[in-house]
């Protein structure tokens, strides 16, 4: 499940401890940080680690699938960011999440990118993603919405981001019954 995906600009192929070293420096910038509670990466040998146990890692003891890719620019090689997605045994996505670093936001990277791997997991079968956004985190409201996610609700207190409570809204997309 965790293949490589091409769409119209990007290449997002599976995140590997190779990949560290070449997304550190995008990754440590604490601005992207502002919506998610998690933090910058803390070293390139605490990345390099826990992308090669990622990396090792097969079903957990759920016998969910956590999918982890890299989002390269076709045109020229350049890394724009990384997504990433837990998949259960019951064919549902759960945390569905990415990061574009900041050169390259308000480009569409990040819609195409969450449609293109929405659209990948439908095809292994996957009946349903869901993703959080902070209240607040419009930027990502529109994508999510761009790529056929819907709102559903808002989540009280559901994050905390350094220190602080914020709701979550939770934005679902389900595959269509085809018509009887």
């Amino acid at each position: 499940m965790n293949d490589l995906i091409v769409s119209e600009r990007l290449v997002i192929e599976p995140l590997l401890r190779s990949h560290a070293e070449l997304l550190f420096e995008a990754l440590a910038e604490p601005r992207i940080y502002r919506w998610i509670s998690a933090l910058p990466p803390a070293s390139l040998a605490l990345l390099q680690q826990r992308w090669t146990a990622a990396e090792n890692r097969g079903p957990n003891s759920e016998g969910a699938l956590d999918l982890n890719w890299a989002l390269r620019r076709s045109s020229d090689g350049c890394y724009v960011g990384k997504f990433d997605a837990e998949v259960a045994k019951s064919k549902v996505a759960t945390n569905v999440g990415y990061i574009v670093f900041l050169p390259f936001w308000n480009q569409g990277y990040a819609t195409e990118a969450v449609r293109a791997v929405a659209s990948h997991l439908e095809r292994q079968g996957v009946v349903e993603q869901r993703a959080l956004a902070t209240l607040g985190n419009d930027a990502s409201a529109r994508v999510l919405t761009k790529a056929g996610f819907v709102r559903t609700r808002v989540i009280p207190d559901n994050d905390t981001i350094r220190g602080e409570k914020y709701h979550d809204v939770e934005y679902v997309r389900k595959v269509c019954a085809a018509p009887a």
